[in-house]
């Protein structure tokens, strides 16, 4: 088994390297020439005063390196050059992989190192599928009753009273299309969310020109934690669906939209697309990684995962023009499910998705907007008078964070 000092291993050549261009100084001038060309901002110049030669080293992945300054001398000296080659070739054996994990085009956005912020600063929403949203019925489909008048049964020669000889009337078509089943997959995303902020940020107009205006922000992630349900029959032949079972997928993808609804004036604000926004709020929330706005994030596979400490997909929902007198408010987040509901079939039947409800209180006015803090919540009242007239805004009879509801 070879040891670390090794003739055959590429550490012990690199020291031989090193100590050869130490005590010869041969090839000296050609590599350090080599060295300008490749990693130097600017030619290093032999002038007497101090300055500071920035080693900017792109190319291989290293950060930034600065030097020391030399106010007698700038030229790099044979053993400074020899340990910056002893450090590359050390520690640049791995450099392949490195540089293959960088190439644009190949990063994959929820396996990139991401700030870890303290707790409490995210909060959490786990994913909440539920049995009973994988089916619907029984439904009667009248459309296509209206459609095939021919499958009804009527009284004829054979057929006196209009039904079967012997089967049971249940099962003509006519009677089957009056008790209909849907039956399908559900999947639900587990959400999280930074506090909704506040920004002023120029905003590009229909003419061209640009407006500053106060934007309404929510930086968000999502990651999806697998789990889907769908209902499972024993005997395909027989179709009886007795159970629901667990299934999962390597990745999901989102489509989300947002609705920033004002419980006083009724008011919906749904979320704008503001691309120049986007790397401001990065900057400001510190998200590291890739931020996309909510047409750029469905197409990003979000891959399945178990660990909490999971990285996901981040996001961005901006708001503008909206009632600075806002004061209870809630965030409807509709694509985390696909789960809805239908009260019939057709164009007049009611057809509503499942959304989460975020509840939050903004105590403050129209005026200095950016020192008002948003609260996720609804705010408590130790008057009971008091409690029931904000729970009434919110439409609750207690008070919640949050909610699954059907919109």
């Amino acid at each position: 088994m070879e040891t670390w000092m090794s003739r055959d291993t590429p550490n012990f050549l690199a020291i031989r390297f090193v100590k050869f261009c130490v005590v010869t100084k041969l090839f000296l001038a050609p590599t350090r020439r080599l060295f300008r060309t490749l990693f130097l901002t600017k030619p290093m110049q032999s002038t007497g005063i101090k300055r500071s030669h920035h080693l900017c080293l792109p190319r291989l992945g290293f950060p930034r390196l600065v030097a020391s300054q030399r106010a007698h001398h700038p030229r790099m000296t044979a053993g400074s050059l020899g340990l910056f080659v002893a450090s590359v070739l050390l520690g640049g054996i791995p450099l392949s992989g490195h540089l293959s994990a960088q190439e644009p085009g190949k990063e994959d956005a929820s396996s990139q190192s991401q700030t870890q912020f303290a707790p409490g600063v995210v909060t959490v929403i786990p994913p909440a599928p539920d049995p009973k949203e994988t089916f619907d019925g029984p439904l009667t489909l009248q459309s296509m009753i209206d459609a095939h008048p021919e499958i009804s049964w009527e009284a004829t020669g054979d057929h006196t009273d209009g039904r079967p000889h012997f089967d049971p009337r249940s099962r003509t078509l006519q009677a089957m299309l009056k008790q209909v089943i849907l039956r399908r997959e559900i999947y639900c995303f587990e959400f999280s969310f930074k506090p909704l902020r506040q920004i002023y940020l120029d905003i590009p107009r229909p003419d061209g020109r640009m407006q500053r205006k106060l934007v309404q922000y929510m930086v968000y992630r999502v990651r999806y934690r697998g789990g889907d349900m769908r209902p499972a029959a024993d005997d395909m032949e027989k179709p009886i669906y007795r159970r629901i079972e667990s299934v999962s997928y390597n990745s999901r993808r989102l489509f989300p939209m947002f609705v920033l609804e004002d419980h006083e004036s009724k008011k919906q604000f749904t979320d704008q697309i503001l691309p120049t926004a986007v790397d401001r709020i990065a900057i400001r929330e510190q998200i590291t990684a890739p931020l996309y706005n909510n047409v750029e994030i469905s197409r990003v596979k979000v891959p399945r995962t178990k660990d909490d400490d999971a990285p996901g997909v981040w996001g961005v929902a901006t708001w503008v023009d909206v009632d600075p007198n806002v004061d209870f408010f809630s965030v409807n987040v509709f694509g985390l499910t696909n789960a809805f509901e239908q009260d019939g079939e057709g164009a007049d039947a009611p057809y509503r998705r499942k959304a989460l409800m975020l509840n939050f209180f903004r105590p403050g006015d129209s005026m200095d907007q950016l020192s008002d803090r948003v609260r996720f919540g609804v705010p408590a009242y130790e008057d009971e008078k008091d409690q029931s007239y904000i729970l009434e805004k919110y439409g609750l009879d207690k008070r919640l964070d949050y909610r699954w509801v059907f919109r």
